[in-house]
């Protein structure tokens, strides 16, 4: 986790904005980056400032001259091309599944309904989590991402490429498990994060355990089972055709 991690907000209500930074203060590696009540704000901050997450919610105006509202899936596009490595954390009172699936399909981070007082109240240790590389939704939302819905806990070969890589070097940062699968470090994050929604949870360990559960993947290679050789034996004789290990001057290791 980055020692410092810089936090932008967009969000329409002050007040909502004032409860998020309140809830923030106990994290000294919580730095608030800027606030924007407009997201043509948020354009101009993330080219004046360096923002590694964004807590956003859907419904907010252009500008204070436009007050119609920012067509989100618009948004979050130009976020994820313009700044790839931006983490990006929704919340909002949107609970349409329809709504939750193509935000968090764009490569989001994460998902909080506004009424998700535990998770507001815990926002500090979710932020970390993300930062750490992980995903978040909240329970409601996790419910009606996967209702009804069992095809989307299949996971396709290059998720599944992608996954077994991470259980092969588990300690690896993303940027080096990028350059084993020859693709950039933004990507590897877009497919865990789907992956994590897949498998319905919060991060790359949890993700490893579930799929290896699953057999989605493999486990860890299991230790060889030491074959016994019998010695060729004469029944007429009772002596066995081969010499003892010291005889032979090797040891069991050598063979």
């Amino acid at each position: 986790m980055a020692e410092i991690i810089n936090l932008a907000i967009l969000e329409d209500h002050q007040a909502t904005i004032d409860g998020y930074i309140h809830r923030l203060e106990e994290y000294t590696n919580i730095k608030i980056a800027g606030t924007c009540l407009f997201s043509q704000c948020l354009k101009d901050l993330l080219k004046d400032r360096v923002v590694d997450m964004l807590i956003l919610d859907i419904n907010v105006p252009i500008s204070e001259e436009n007050r119609n509202i920012q067509p989100i899936h618009q948004l979050l596009t130009e976020l994820k091309s313009d700044y790839p490595d931006l983490l990006i954390l929704v919340i909002s009172m949107h609970s349409q599944r329809a709504m939750i699936k193509s935000i968090l399909e764009v490569g989001t981070s994460g998902y909080i309904l506004k009424d998700d007082y535990d998770s507001i109240r815990n926002l500090g240790k979710i932020i970390e989590t993300l930062a750490d590389g992980g995903s978040f939704m909240s329970n409601r939302v996790r419910d009606i991402f996967f209702t009804g819905k069992a095809d989307d806990l299949t996971l396709t070969p290059r998720e599944l490429e992608v996954l077994s890589i991470c259980a092969a070097y588990p300690d690896e940062p993303t940027a080096d498990l990028a350059e084993r699968l020859e693709i950039a470090n933004p990507t590897v994050r877009n497919f865990l994060h789907k992956i994590y929604l897949k498998l319905q949870v919060h991060g790359r360990a949890a993700a490893i355990l579930k799929a290896q559960e699953m057999g989605l993947i493999s486990s860890a290679n299991p230790q060889p089972t030491p074959v016994q050789v019998e010695p060729d034996t004469d029944p007429a004789s009772g002596h066995s055709d081969t010499l003892p290990a010291e005889d032979n001057n090797e040891t069991p290791d050598d063979l």
